[in-house]
Protein backbone atom coordinates (compact mmCIF):
# COMPACT_ATOMS: atom_id res chain seq x y z
CA UNK A 1 0.00 0.00 0.00
CA UNK A 2 1.04 3.76 0.01
CA UNK A 3 2.54 6.37 2.54
CA UNK A 4 -1.05 8.02 1.99
CA UNK A 5 -2.66 8.28 5.02
CA UNK A 6 -6.28 9.25 5.71
CA UNK A 7 -7.90 10.02 9.23
CA UNK A 8 -11.41 8.35 9.84
CA UNK A 9 -13.32 8.88 12.69
CA UNK A 10 -14.79 5.06 13.06
CA UNK A 11 -17.64 6.10 15.39
CA UNK A 12 -19.11 8.63 12.76
CA UNK A 13 -18.61 6.32 10.02
CA UNK A 14 -21.79 4.87 9.09
CA UNK A 15 -23.46 8.75 9.44
CA UNK A 16 -20.90 10.42 7.03
CA UNK A 17 -21.71 7.19 4.31
CA UNK A 18 -25.17 8.27 4.64
CA UNK A 19 -24.61 11.96 4.76
CA UNK A 20 -22.06 11.75 1.42
CA UNK A 21 -24.77 9.09 -0.09
CA UNK A 22 -27.66 11.33 0.48
CA UNK A 23 -26.07 13.96 -1.44
CA UNK A 24 -24.53 11.85 -4.06
CA UNK A 25 -28.75 10.68 -4.55
CA UNK A 26 -29.95 14.15 -5.27
CA UNK A 27 -26.75 15.08 -7.49
CA UNK A 28 -26.81 11.88 -9.41
CA UNK A 29 -30.55 10.53 -10.20
CA UNK A 30 -29.63 8.05 -12.03
CA UNK A 31 -28.12 6.38 -8.43
CA UNK A 32 -30.48 7.30 -6.49
CA UNK A 33 -32.22 4.10 -5.90
CA UNK A 34 -28.74 1.99 -5.71
CA UNK A 35 -27.79 5.16 -2.59
CA UNK A 36 -30.96 4.33 -1.03
CA UNK A 37 -31.62 0.37 -1.23
CA UNK A 38 -28.04 -0.22 0.34
CA UNK A 39 -27.43 2.68 2.50
CA UNK A 40 -30.10 5.22 2.90
CA UNK A 41 -32.82 2.68 3.76
CA UNK A 42 -30.71 0.60 6.11
CA UNK A 43 -30.32 0.84 9.84
CA UNK A 44 -26.34 0.22 10.39
CA UNK A 45 -23.45 -0.75 8.50
CA UNK A 46 -24.41 -4.36 9.05
CA UNK A 47 -27.34 -3.69 7.13
CA UNK A 48 -25.58 -2.19 4.17
CA UNK A 49 -23.27 -4.90 3.82
CA UNK A 50 -26.13 -7.86 4.48
CA UNK A 51 -28.12 -6.09 1.52
CA UNK A 52 -25.31 -5.61 -1.13
CA UNK A 53 -24.04 -9.08 -0.67
CA UNK A 54 -27.40 -10.18 -1.05
CA UNK A 55 -28.21 -8.53 -4.04
CA UNK A 56 -25.09 -10.19 -5.33
CA UNK A 57 -25.30 -13.65 -4.31
CA UNK A 58 -28.82 -14.25 -3.91
CA UNK A 59 -30.26 -17.13 -6.05
CA UNK A 60 -33.51 -16.43 -7.27
CA UNK A 61 -33.59 -12.68 -8.06
CA UNK A 62 -37.24 -12.49 -6.39
CA UNK A 63 -35.74 -13.47 -3.00
CA UNK A 64 -33.68 -10.43 -2.42
CA UNK A 65 -35.40 -9.71 0.81
CA UNK A 66 -35.01 -13.71 2.41
CA UNK A 67 -31.29 -13.37 1.25
CA UNK A 68 -30.93 -9.89 2.93
CA UNK A 69 -32.79 -11.46 6.14
CA UNK A 70 -30.33 -14.10 6.58
CA UNK A 71 -27.22 -12.39 5.97
CA UNK A 72 -28.39 -9.65 8.68
CA UNK A 73 -28.63 -12.38 11.09
CA UNK A 74 -26.06 -14.00 10.64
CA UNK A 75 -24.10 -10.76 11.15
CA UNK A 76 -25.69 -10.24 14.01
CA UNK A 77 -25.07 -13.32 15.53
CA UNK A 78 -21.49 -13.35 14.55
CA UNK A 79 -19.99 -9.27 15.55
CA UNK A 80 -16.90 -10.07 14.36
CA UNK A 81 -17.81 -10.33 10.60
CA UNK A 82 -19.43 -6.35 10.88
CA UNK A 83 -16.24 -5.14 12.90
CA UNK A 84 -13.69 -7.21 10.01
CA UNK A 85 -15.87 -5.78 7.29
CA UNK A 86 -15.35 -2.41 8.99
CA UNK A 87 -11.06 -2.95 9.71
CA UNK A 88 -11.04 -3.68 6.03
CA UNK A 89 -13.27 -0.89 4.87
CA UNK A 90 -10.81 1.68 7.16
CA UNK A 91 -8.02 0.14 5.38
CA UNK A 92 -9.25 0.80 2.13
CA UNK A 93 -9.65 4.23 3.02
CA UNK A 94 -7.11 5.08 5.03
CA UNK A 95 -4.48 3.80 2.61
CA UNK A 96 -5.78 4.27 -1.26
CA UNK A 97 -5.75 8.18 -2.37
CA UNK A 98 -8.32 7.14 -5.22
CA UNK A 99 -10.97 7.05 -3.02
CA UNK A 100 -12.72 10.57 -2.96
CA UNK A 101 -15.73 9.34 -0.35
CA UNK A 102 -16.29 6.95 2.39
CA UNK A 103 -18.43 4.37 0.29
CA UNK A 104 -16.89 3.28 -2.78
CA UNK A 105 -15.04 0.62 -1.50
CA UNK A 106 -18.66 -0.99 -0.15
CA UNK A 107 -20.74 -0.51 -3.53
CA UNK A 108 -17.92 -0.56 -5.84
CA UNK A 109 -14.97 -2.51 -4.79
CA UNK A 110 -14.73 -6.52 -6.50
CA UNK A 111 -11.93 -6.99 -3.67
CA UNK A 112 -13.64 -5.75 -0.99
CA UNK A 113 -16.92 -6.93 -1.99
CA UNK A 114 -15.58 -10.63 -2.44
CA UNK A 115 -13.81 -10.42 1.05
CA UNK A 116 -16.89 -9.59 2.88
CA UNK A 117 -18.62 -12.84 0.65
CA UNK A 118 -16.10 -14.96 2.40
CA UNK A 119 -16.75 -14.10 5.49
CA UNK A 120 -19.77 -15.30 5.16
CA UNK A 121 -19.30 -18.27 4.03
CA UNK A 122 -16.62 -19.08 6.41
CA UNK A 123 -19.39 -18.35 8.96
CA UNK A 124 -21.51 -21.14 6.89
CA UNK A 125 -18.90 -23.41 6.62
CA UNK A 126 -17.83 -23.31 10.62
CA UNK A 127 -21.53 -24.08 11.57
CA UNK A 128 -21.57 -26.89 9.39
CA UNK A 129 -23.91 -25.24 6.45
CA UNK A 130 -21.13 -26.67 3.87
CA UNK A 131 -23.86 -26.46 1.31
CA UNK A 132 -24.57 -22.62 1.51
CA UNK A 133 -20.75 -22.20 1.93
CA UNK A 134 -19.94 -23.71 -1.14
CA UNK A 135 -22.73 -21.72 -3.18
CA UNK A 136 -21.02 -18.20 -1.98
CA UNK A 137 -17.60 -19.35 -3.03
CA UNK A 138 -18.83 -20.81 -6.57
CA UNK A 139 -20.92 -17.16 -6.99
CA UNK A 140 -17.90 -15.24 -5.92
CA UNK A 141 -15.55 -16.95 -8.29
CA UNK A 142 -18.01 -15.94 -11.19
CA UNK A 143 -18.87 -12.36 -9.76
CA UNK A 144 -14.99 -11.41 -8.59
CA UNK A 145 -13.01 -14.26 -9.75
CA UNK A 146 -11.56 -15.41 -6.34
CA UNK A 147 -11.40 -18.10 -5.00
CA UNK A 148 -11.42 -18.45 -1.76
CA UNK A 149 -11.94 -21.58 0.14
CA UNK A 150 -14.76 -21.12 2.58
CA UNK A 151 -12.64 -22.99 5.27
CA UNK A 152 -9.84 -20.49 5.06
CA UNK A 153 -9.92 -18.06 8.20
CA UNK A 154 -9.61 -14.90 7.48
CA UNK A 155 -7.81 -11.87 9.91
CA UNK A 156 -9.30 -7.95 9.89
CA UNK A 157 -7.72 -4.70 8.00
CA UNK A 158 -7.25 -7.02 5.00
CA UNK A 159 -6.22 -5.00 1.58
CA UNK A 160 -7.33 -6.70 -1.52
CA UNK A 161 -6.62 -4.87 -4.18
CA UNK A 162 -8.21 -5.54 -7.56
CA UNK A 163 -8.70 -9.03 -6.28
CA UNK A 164 -9.31 -10.84 -9.56
CA UNK A 165 -7.42 -13.99 -10.06
CA UNK A 166 -6.96 -14.65 -6.51
CA UNK A 167 -7.03 -18.37 -5.54
CA UNK A 168 -6.57 -19.52 -1.56
CA UNK A 169 -6.43 -22.79 -0.73
CA UNK A 170 -8.78 -25.12 2.02
CA UNK A 171 -6.01 -25.01 4.88
CA UNK A 172 -4.56 -21.57 4.50
CA UNK A 173 -4.62 -18.99 7.49
CA UNK A 174 -4.28 -15.19 6.93
CA UNK A 175 -4.12 -13.33 9.79
CA UNK A 176 -5.07 -9.20 10.34
CA UNK A 177 -3.62 -6.24 7.91
CA UNK A 178 -2.47 -8.45 5.25
CA UNK A 179 -2.12 -6.91 1.70
CA UNK A 180 -2.79 -9.27 -1.31
CA UNK A 181 -2.83 -7.99 -4.63
CA UNK A 182 -4.29 -8.97 -8.38
CA UNK A 183 -3.68 -12.95 -9.36
CA UNK A 184 -1.85 -14.16 -6.31
CA UNK A 185 -2.08 -17.99 -5.33
CA UNK A 186 -1.58 -19.57 -2.30
CA UNK A 187 -1.92 -23.26 -3.02
CA UNK A 188 -0.36 -26.43 -2.55
CA UNK A 189 2.14 -28.79 -4.06
CA UNK A 190 -0.71 -31.59 -4.70
CA UNK A 191 1.11 -34.00 -1.97
CA UNK A 192 -0.08 -35.06 0.99
CA UNK A 193 -2.94 -34.44 3.08
CA UNK A 194 -3.51 -32.38 6.50
CA UNK A 195 -1.94 -28.57 6.44
CA UNK A 196 -1.32 -28.52 3.02
CA UNK A 197 -1.58 -24.68 2.33
CA UNK A 198 0.82 -21.29 3.09
CA UNK A 199 0.00 -18.86 6.38
CA UNK A 200 0.19 -15.60 5.68
CA UNK A 201 1.10 -13.71 9.38
CA UNK A 202 0.24 -10.69 10.43
CA UNK A 203 1.20 -7.68 8.07
CA UNK A 204 2.37 -9.32 5.16
CA UNK A 205 2.54 -7.93 1.82
CA UNK A 206 1.50 -10.09 -1.48
CA UNK A 207 3.11 -8.45 -4.71
CA UNK A 208 0.58 -9.48 -7.63
CA UNK A 209 0.64 -12.47 -9.48
CA UNK A 210 2.84 -13.95 -6.98
CA UNK A 211 2.81 -17.65 -6.31
CA UNK A 212 3.38 -19.20 -2.56
CA UNK A 213 2.82 -22.86 -2.67
CA UNK A 214 2.95 -25.49 0.46
CA UNK A 215 2.09 -25.82 4.26
CA UNK A 216 5.01 -23.02 5.09
CA UNK A 217 4.38 -19.11 7.00
CA UNK A 218 4.94 -15.89 5.25
CA UNK A 219 6.38 -14.27 8.18
CA UNK A 220 4.93 -11.06 10.26
CA UNK A 221 5.50 -8.30 8.33
CA UNK A 222 7.36 -10.02 5.13
CA UNK A 223 7.16 -8.83 1.35
CA UNK A 224 6.82 -10.84 -1.37
CA UNK A 225 7.52 -9.02 -4.79
CA UNK A 226 4.96 -9.72 -7.63
CA UNK A 227 5.72 -12.53 -9.70
CA UNK A 228 7.41 -13.86 -7.52
CA UNK A 229 7.65 -18.08 -6.22
CA UNK A 230 7.84 -19.09 -3.12
CA UNK A 231 8.42 -22.58 -1.95
CA UNK A 232 10.27 -21.94 1.80
CA UNK A 233 9.23 -20.22 4.63
CA UNK A 234 10.00 -16.37 4.85
CA UNK A 235 11.49 -14.85 8.10
CA UNK A 236 9.29 -12.05 9.79
CA UNK A 237 10.18 -8.93 8.06
CA UNK A 238 12.14 -10.19 5.35
CA UNK A 239 11.62 -9.56 1.60
CA UNK A 240 11.84 -11.83 -1.16
CA UNK A 241 12.13 -11.62 -5.17
CA UNK A 242 12.28 -13.85 -8.06
CA UNK A 243 11.58 -17.62 -9.35
CA UNK A 244 12.47 -20.77 -8.39
CA UNK A 245 11.96 -21.98 -12.30
CA UNK A 246 14.97 -23.31 -13.88
CA UNK A 247 15.64 -24.00 -17.30
CA UNK A 248 14.73 -26.96 -19.49
CA UNK A 249 17.50 -28.34 -21.82
CA UNK A 250 16.48 -31.22 -24.27
CA UNK A 251 17.86 -34.02 -24.86
CA UNK A 252 19.02 -34.43 -28.49
CA UNK A 253 18.45 -37.32 -30.30
CA UNK A 254 21.21 -40.24 -30.24
CA UNK A 255 22.89 -40.50 -33.57
CA UNK A 256 24.67 -43.94 -33.00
Amino acid sequence: MSEYQREIDLDSLWFTIQAEARLDATAQPLLAALLQRHILSQPDFAGALASLLAEKLMDPPTEQADWQRSFYQLIQDNPAIEAAALKDLLCQLRSNASIKDHYTPLLHFGGYQALQCHRLAHQYWTRGEQAMACYIQGRVVSLYGVDIHPNVPVGAGIFIDHAVGIVVGETCVIEDDVTLFQGVTLGGTGKGEGQRHPKIRKGAFIGSNAIILGNIDIGANAKVAAGAVVVKSVAPGATVVGQVARPFVARTASTD
